[in-house]
């Protein structure tokens, strides 16, 4: 039984970041909900498993990413900094204070439904040159990484789900975007896992990951994410944009429907 959700953890994993990584998505954050309903990954397990997996996982695309010289900038540093500090900030959230999964599954679902379909519309009809909204500035950016970097210690969901439809929407480009998050979503993944590991030792209850199934499901997401990175350069930016709104969409649609259940 066990190597069979092994083998399902394989394939889940090598498929969601074959299709989430050319737009800077980990795929975590579509895991989450497999990892509750079909895999029976306990509370709070569920988020180490989570940022275990992008552990594993990240490496494949990232590899891709600075082969291509993707990786330089200081969208790459502003992203990381922010995020840091607040992985670990919600890990300790979500041991001591937050163990529940329903308000989650209401945010995600107000948040990336609508800007998921406004993404769509925006890249179907795009505004006038004049009408379009300049880049964020430095200091937003690096305020809103450090945002999404307290969600993804508390729920094990890569950064890149929530940063990269409000960047891409606010007019960076998704060649830039998609290295970015993927490297803000993989060191916050590697700090995030390692408090996991650092408060089961002084916390009770399923507070480390399941290593067995997070390292399978990374082990598929590190063959995909490879895959799915070398393919973003071959793919032109409307359908990648499309790509991002739809699967923000799509999955604030699942997360809506988890919590109406």
């Amino acid at each position: 039984m066990e190597w069979e959700l092994g083998a399902a953890g394989l394939a889940l994993g090598m498929l969601t970041a074959v299709v989430t990584a050319p737009v800077g998505v980990s795929g975590a954050v579509f895991l989450l909900p497999v990892q509750l309903s079909v895999l029976a990954v306990p509370h709070p397990a569920v988020t180490p498993t989570n940022l275990l997996y992008n552990v594993v996982a990240g490496p494949g695309a990232l590899l891709r990413h600075r082969r291509d010289g993707a990786l330089r900038g200081p969208l790459v540093r502003r992203l990381v900094l922010g995020t840091l500090p607040g992985v670990v900030l919600g890990a300790v959230i979500r041991v001591f204070a937050l163990p529940g999964p329903e308000v989650f599954r209401l945010l995600v679902a107000a948040l990336l439904l609508p800007l998921g379909t406004w993404l769509v519309v925006r890249t179907l009809r795009p505004a006038p040159a004049r009408a379009r909204r300049p880049e964020p500035a430095p200091r937003t950016v690096t305020g809103l990484a450090l945002v999404v970097g307290v969600v993804g210690g508390v729920y094990g969901i890569g950064g890149g789900s929530l940063l990269g439809p409000v960047l891409v929407g606010r007019g960076v480009p998704v060649s830039r975007v998609a290295p970015a998050a993927l490297a803000a979503t993989f060191v916050t993944s590697v700090a995030g896992a390692s408090a996991y590991v650092l408060l089961s030792l002084a916390h009770g209850g399923s507070v480390a990951p399941d290593w067995f199934l997070g390292l399978a499901c990374g082990l598929g997401g590190l063959l995909g994410g490879y895959a799915g990175a070398r393919l973003r350069p071959r793919v032109p930016e409307t359908f990648l944009r499309l790509l991002l709104g739809t699967l923000a969409a799509a999955l604030g649609a699942l997360y809506a429907l988890g919590a109406l259940r």
